[in-house]
């Protein structure tokens, strides 16, 4: 099996989405993508992703099962004090421990309150209700570690391989940054990946899946894919000839890996298509 950690301990990369709004549709992710984006940079990549909404019991089950296996796990969104934020409470649930205000989280929040009264024509005491609800965004699972968040100083928690952030981009992508250049560099680019694929016509996806199989069979760590497609009508006869070549139906079948097994891959995956007959090209870059 592929190690997307780029270690050789088993370690995945994995995102948790929390956000009532997601699942509604009146927002769109746009966490994922960036934790792919973030990942591949730095030559590693995301293996799974879960979306859940603003119920704590069901964020603790997706924590509870995702503390018991050895991944490295993002959660976004939830972290506020707002009674929809739930995710800090589910999270020690999850683990079974208490909630407590973070000296370190009070320290910073603190900062941000006095810089805030500094920069205010009506400044509130420290004590009002309003910085008392600020103050509680620093309440975090007994045992966790701050990540520091530059855009306001109000941070987000780690629970081991587990890192928690809040659900604003602004925020949220710079402190996944942070934990990925603090805790992970030594993942960096450890076993460079690579991918390969050509276009396959006119032929179903239950023909090609024996081959898909010896491949993977025969070539440690790689990943064979197929993504079918019914064609693209309005690309037929397009000046541009990777679009061009899209217009028919066809599989994009293709192998994904450690770029030093990847050419002999590609190279038997493409020698097992012509023994069955196989039409196919290799898509334009």
């Amino acid at each position: 099996m592929s190690n997307s950690a780029g270690q050789g301990d088993g370690k995945r990369f994995g995102v948790v989405v929390v956000g009532d709004e997601i699942l509604s549709g009146r927002r769109t992710d746009k966490h994922m993508s960036k934790v792919i984006e973030l990942l591949a940079a730095r030559g590693l990549e995301l293996s799974w992703a879960r979306y859940v909404g603003d119920d704590r019991d069901a964020i603790a089950a997706v924590l509870t099962r995702t503390f018991a296996g050895d991944d490295i796990v993002f959660v976004t969104g939830g972290i506020g004090a707002t009674p929809d934020d739930q995710t800090r409470q589910a999270a020690a649930q999850a683990r079974g421990v208490d909630i407590a205000l973070h000296p370190e989280a009070e320290r910073l929040i603190r900062q941000r309150i006095e810089k805030m009264n500094a920069e205010s024509d009506d400044p509130l005491p420290l004590d009002s209700a309003e910085h008392r609800q600020r103050m509680r965004m620093g309440e975090f699972p007994v045992g966790a570690a701050i990540v520091p968040n530059p855009y306001n100083q109000i941070p987000g928690f780690s629970l081991d391989d587990h890192h928690f952030v809040p659900g604003f981009p602004v925020m949220a992508w710079p402190m996944l940054e942070w934990v990925l250049d603090t805790r992970y560099a030594d993942r960096f680019h450890h076993a460079p990946r690579a991918e390969r694929s050509v276009l396959v016509y006119d032929m179903p996806e239950s023909r090609v899946t024996p081959l898909m199989e010896r491949l993977e069979a025969g070539f440690d760590g790689v990943r064979v894919f197929s993504l079918p497609s019914v064609g693209d009508p309005a690309a037929v006869g397009h000046a541009e000839p990777r679009l061009a070549m899209r217009a028919e139906r066809h599989i994009e079948l293709g192998v994904k890996g450690p770029a030093n097994r990847i050419d002999g891959a590609f190279a038997a995956m493409e020698s097992g298509l012509r023994e069955i007959g196989a039409r196919f090209v290799r898509p334009e870059p």
